[in-house]
């Protein structure tokens, strides 16, 4: 079981830290790992305390034979995709972007990464 946690452990896995505005300091969690997360008064601490948190979900995981996810990475996504939408859309989003002097696709990948922040 401890090389198996090793191998865990040394996985890129993707940390989210954001301010807990209830009670101060940070909350850290980890996407991949339902339900793994930590808190800590400062930055150091909180990645700190999440790193202990991970240790354990994936000794309690690899304790009870559940699956371990691998950590989600950016290589599994071609960063394009088909969407159909309605002419008229497609003609307001059209005049849009040549108001503002960008391709459609510069314009729609602006107006998502606004709506996804």
């Amino acid at each position: 079981m401890t090389k198996a946690l090793e191998e865990y452990m040394h996985l890129a896995y993707r940390l989210e830290l954001t301010p807990d505005s209830d009670e101060g300091g940070f909350v850290v969690s980890y996407p991949d790992l339902p339900g793994c997360l930590s808190t800590g008064d400062t930055v150091d601490e909180a990645i700190a305390n999440a790193e202990d948190a991970k240790k354990e979900w994936f000794e309690a995981a690899l304790e009870m034979g559940q699956d371990i996810p691998l950590p989600d990475e950016l290589d599994n996504y071609s960063g394009q995709f088909k969407l159909r939408i309605p002419r008229s859309l497609h003609r307001a989003l059209t005049l849009a972007s040549r108001r503002e002097g960008v391709s459609m696709n510069q314009y729609c990948v602006y107006l998502l990464s606004q709506s996804c922040a």
